[in-house]
């Protein structure tokens, strides 16, 4: 860090006390997986029911992430670091306000998702939304499978560039097998222990 910045951490209202206001602890969901896998859908889902149970949240989704702050991005393996990079620090800044975040990123190495559980720590919910690449070039919900298949798209994730499945992932969500409404039952179950600690 540069000599000549002081943080003002110290200063501010702690982490425990803008948790005890929401009622709530901050954490992470990372939902990771193929374009097409569900990631977003799930997120969604999630949220609305949080929502109705009066809990404060927030999604960062990778699209939406990628035409904003990352929108200077590409698709290069430094460009992905960074895009992670710059997420995580995101969500460590809502998570420490006591807000549950959900992450949709592709994140598609193992390395890439070690950089986000390196900056959230304990805050850090990694969930592997499960579906072949074939599951999701038949949903192709955004038409990008079949662009790639044109060639259109370079550097596109289970195609040109591989995609590593998790090792250590927190949940498991296999998307082709079970509903939507199984997929937030079992996130929302697995999730809901690690809030309440």
């Amino acid at each position: 860090m540069n000599a000549d910045i002081y943080t003002e951490f110290h200063r501010f209202l702690q982490r425990e006390e803008k948790e005890r206001l929401l009622e709530q602890r901050g954490m992470v969901i990372w939902l990771c997986g193929l374009s097409g896998s569900g990631k977003s859908t799930i997120a969604n889902a999630a949220e609305r029911v949080l929502h109705q149970q009066g809990r404060a949240t927030v999604i960062l989704d990778g699209d939406n992430m990628r035409a904003g702050l990352n929108v200077d991005l590409g698709f290069s393996d430094d460009h992905r670091l960074e895009n992670i990079r710059r997420i995580a620090e995101v969500a460590k800044l809502f998570a420490s306000q006591g807000i549950i975040t959900l992450v949709s990123a592709i994140t598609p190495r193992g390395e890439l998702r070690d950089v986000a559980r390196g900056i959230l720590g304990e805050d850090f919910f990694e969930v592997y939304v499960k579906a072949s690449y074939e599951a999701c070039a038949a949903r192709d919900v955004k038409g990008l499978y079949a662009k790639a298949a044109m060639g259109e798209v370079k550097h596109f994730t289970g195609k040109d560039s591989s995609f590593q499945e998790p090792m250590q992932a927190d949940l498991v969500l296999d998307s082709e097998n079970l509903t939507l409404e199984e997929c937030v039952d079992h996130l929302l179950q697995a999730t809901l222990l690690r809030r309440s600690r």
